[in-house]
């Protein structure tokens, strides 16, 4: 039997959410407070992990697994809306410079991960 694709996405969900959850009590006390380290790592590594996957699913032909894996895990451990938040406290501060910093950093670097990750896997599938 087959697990409906939405109960995929709610304990994939669950379970990105508190892998969020967690680095974003430990990487604030490795990097260092007052800049948003904890969302930019969990977005690029997020993104990396997506290219990864995506690619892995299409090739062993397991896409009944994306619900779980891409929408779910991934989808709950990144996250918009806290980047939005993020970028939108350090503005308020004055720290526009670090905010356009951090704009910057997330979409490209999360835009790298992706792609090297995929490509990495293509070359090893």
């Amino acid at each position: 039997m087959s697990i409906p694709a939405w109960v995929q996405v709610a304990m994939g969900g669950a379970t990105g959410s508190v892998l969020r959850y967690g680095m974003n009590l430990a990487v604030p006390r490795i990097a260092g407070m007052g800049f948003p380290w904890h969302t930019l790592v969990i977005n690029v590594l997020g993104s990396g992990m997506m290219g990864v996957v995506m690619v892995w699913l299409a090739h062993r032909g397991h896409q009944h697994l994306a619900p779980l894996l891409m929408t779910g895990i991934l989808g709950g451990f990144t996250t918009f809306s806290a980047f939005s938040m993020d970028t939108m406290l350090l503005a308020e501060r004055g720290q526009h410079l670090a905010a356009l910093a951090y704009v910057a950093a997330s979409v490209l670097l999360s835009l790298a991960a992706f792609a090297l990750a995929a490509q990495l896997t293509r070359s090893l599938a």
